[in-house]
């Protein structure tokens, strides 16, 4: 099974990478975690951003891998503890099926794509920056996997 993180953002610091890649490479080969990083939308002065933001959403839509179950990440989502998100990813696991977490830019997911959403997943009340959101993904995604393997890395 692959996860696969489709996040719209320019290239973040490498201290983001870093951590992405140390949780990432912890997976089992069974269980993959991948990152798909789309450019941003056209922005600036006199661009209106919803075009920026229909743009984002064609390339996010055609990067979601065929028959993948797919979840946004939005700040409206269902926010899950640790052991939810590991419930979710035993039944992803199961299922075959391979997983589209799909990470907006900065004006966040259009209605095409939460509409491609079989559910949608907050990761905070908080705003997180989209680097440090990138790497609370893969960690907790990580620690949910641990949980199903009863590896010791979460401690209750």
């Amino acid at each position: 099974m692959q996860l696969r993180l489709i996040a719209v953002g320019p290239r973040q610091p490498e201290w983001v990478n870093t951590a992405f890649c140390e949780y990432s490479r912890r997976f089992p080969g069974e269980c993959r975690l991948e990152l798909t990083e789309l450019a941003l939308g056209p922005r600036g002065k006199g661009r209106d951003p919803q075009h920026a933001l229909a743009v984002e959403s064609e390339r996010m839509i055609k990067a979601i891998p065929s028959h993948a179950w797919v979840v946004a990440l939005d700040e409206r989502g269902t926010a899950w503890t640790s052991r939810e998100l590991a419930r979710r990813l035993e039944g992803w696991m199961n299922s075959g099926q391979d997983v589209a977490l799909l990470m907006g830019g900065p004006d966040g997911l259009s209605a095409a794509c939460k509409a491609h959403a079989r559910e949608q997943w907050s990761l905070s009340a908080l705003t997180l920056p989209h680097g440090l959101a990138r790497v609370v993904v893969a960690e907790a995604l990580y620690r949910a996997h641990s949980l199903l393997k009863g590896h010791p890395y979460h401690r209750d």
